[in-house]
């Protein structure tokens, strides 16, 4: 399912190709996060004319809403939501670990009241392969056990054992059950091992054995420090495969992708643009703006001549500042717009500066860029 073209000769960085039935997806990407089938304040054909290659939708949250009898008659989500490109279904685990106080593990899976109403469900490493059959992902994840931060060499140790477990049981069920919708959906692994060099590397190694279809490192922007991140992605990049696609999950910020991209990494998700950006937060070529400023209060430059974006070119800072300041959901939309098409703009570009051999000029000086506040 994945084609490496070419490694930079100054760093790990890669570009290549994930293949999909629903279409090819080159790499380094950032996939949009549509946690329940959409994502937040911004239209499936906005997404198109973004070029967004693939979102990304979530386990838990489509299991307890719409849910999967619901996805059955349906079709499944590409179908439900009228969507014809990739998605990537994250396995629900980060989600189940964010509801520590209400939940149980064992070595069965993990015992746990909704967030919704309350009500009681177990999610085991089978069941989850069978929920996404259900929903119909072209890329799905295996169940695992995210590793709080701090935690001690014993507890990473321990979650790390029962996480590849889990994999065991996954890749099983996987292998014996089909997709259901008439396309191929591929599955992937995903290493913990908290901020343990040597658990990383042992994790890493024996999922490599089971022969995932890819492999994504999970467990990180969880709080640790950034020089921590930055080393356990590289001790699972040396052991990832050079054939498979990999994974950074849940990172993070443009300077945090574009250190990971340098280090051998392909894929990413996160909610930071979007989120951010419904907070009044933008990322643009010019850098960061707080668009509730005062100083944006008659400024009428775009919100960022340097993407080819609609709503970066075609509205003001000032005007995109009214709309917050008023409460229109408009502010909320073009915000949406911009971060999400400086993300889909930063790793289209990465890709085409491995290719050219000028990415870690080009990456050092986009970082520099992009973090300082925009004047």
């Amino acid at each position: 399912m994945f084609t490496l073209h070419h490694t930079d000769q100054q760093t790990k960085a890669r570009a290549g190709v994930v293949h999909t039935d629903h279409g090819d997806i080159p790499t380094p990407i950032f996939m949009p996060v549509g946690t329940q089938g959409a994502v937040k304040a911004i239209d499936h054909r906005s997404l198109v004319e973004l070029d967004a290659k693939i979102i990304l939708g979530n386990t838990y949250h489509l299991y307890l809403r719409p849910g999967t009898e619901v996805l059955n008659t349906m079709g499944g989500l590409h179908r439900f939501m009228n969507w014809d490109r990739p998605i990537l279904t994250d396995s629900g685990g980060f989600q189940v670990y964010s509801l520590r106080e209400i939940r149980k593990m064992s070595d069965t899976g993990v015992e746990f009241r909704s967030h919704l109403d309350g009500s009681k469900h177990l999610f085991t490493p089978e069941r989850v392969v069978d929920m996404q059959r259900a929903i119909g992902s072209d890329i799905m994840m295996v169940l695992d056990e995210c590793t709080g931060n701090p935690a001690t060499y014993e507890q990473a140790r321990s979650s790390m054992e029962l996480t590849l477990r889990w994999a065991d049981r996954a890749i099983e069920r996987f292998r014996t059950t089909q997709p259901l919708y008439g396309h191929q959906q591929f599955h992937f692994g995903i290493g913990q091992g908290s901020t343990y060099a040597d658990l990383r590397k042992i994790c890493m190694e024996e999922l490599v054995q089971k022969q995932f279809d890819g492999y994504a490192i999970g467990g990180l922007a969880v709080g640790e420090p950034a020089e921590s991140m930055l080393e356990m992605i590289e001790v699972s990049t040396e052991v990832m495969p050079a054939n498979k696609a990999r994974y950074l999950m849940g990172v993070g910020t443009p300077e945090n992708i574009l250190t990971a991209i340098e280090r051998g990494v392909d894929m990413f998700d996160c909610v930071m643009p979007t989120r951010n950006a419904r907070n009044g937060t933008l990322f643009t070529t010019k850098g960061r703006v707080n668009i509730k400023n005062t100083r944006y209060k008659l400024s009428e430059e775009p919100i960022d001549d340097g993407l080819d974006c609609y709503a970066s070119q075609n509205f003001s800072l000032a005007y995109l500042r009214h709309l917050f300041v008023s409460g229109e959901i408009l502010g909320l939309q073009l915000a949406t717009m911009q971060n999400l098409a400086l993300y889909l703009w930063l790793t289209r570009t990465a890709r085409e500066k491995i290719l050219e051999g000028t990415f870690r000029q080009w990456a050092g000086e986009t970082i520099a860029q992009l973090n300082a506040p925009r004047l």
